[in-house]
């Protein structure tokens, strides 16, 4: 899987002092969680692993993504006329069953940083199996649903690929996608994706390197 330009790609092997520093950063993020509603009458989703249930065994291969993170990124794509700026929040949630919910919240940028207007948006549910399997279901704003299978590629990172993709007939053709998340220095989770679609073979499309904010 080749890596746009400009990006930190995540590293395997740098995962225990990734988390060394992750715990240290940790200090200014213990406290907060979601919004929670007291009246539920189930567990209410949590990203922050000192509170609520407790983490399902089969998500343990997952645990260092649980939390609410936020960043900046870039997309890029022969379909564009430029490369984009884009801010973005990622949160890994849970309610103590084997699976994690996954929301991510994207807004364009202008080139000094300022908010344009809200952008990208996409739902769902990393599954992952007994076997170290992972299964991704993925659904986007623009009308684009995608089942992804992957695995760990370390201790703390990531790598996924579309196995279906699944459009309606007003969203733009999409044929496949691949995704490797992972923490780098300093504890940031990174990830870089690639993207087939609108004519166009498998190449760079978006990466990202956020910072932790929750958890």
């Amino acid at each position: 899987m080749s890596e746009p330009n400009n990006t930190a790609k995540p590293e395997p092997g740098s995962g225990d002092e990734a988390l060394r520093v992750a715990a240290e950063r940790a200090e200014h993020t213990r406290a907060r969680n979601l919004p929670q509603f007291d009246d539920m009458p189930i567990p209410a989703d949590t990203a922050n692993l000192r509170l609520g249930p407790e983490l399902h065994e089969r998500c343990l291969a997952l645990l260092p993504l649980v939390g609410v993170w936020r960043g900046e990124g870039e997309v890029t794509y022969p379909s564009l006329d430029r490369d984009y700026r884009y801010g973005q929040q990622i949160t890994f949630a849970h309610d103590g069953r084997p699976f994690l919910y996954y929301e991510a919240r994207s807004w364009l940028l202008d080139e000094s940083g300022g908010v344009i207007r809200p952008a990208a948006r996409e739902v769902g549910w990393w599954r992952p199996q007994e076997d170290d399997t992972i299964e991704l279901l993925l659904t986007h704003a623009t009308g684009i649903v995608e089942i992804f299978y992957g695995r760990p590629r370390s201790q703390t990172s990531w790598e996924l690929a579309t196995d279906i993709v699944m459009r309606t007939a007003t969203a733009k053709e999409v044929n496949a996608a691949q995704r490797l998340y992972g923490l780098v220095d300093g504890g940031d989770l990174a990830y870089v994706e690639e993207r087939a679609m609108v004519g166009q073979s498998m190449q760079p499309h978006t990466s990202a390197r956020l910072r932790r904010v929750v958890g």
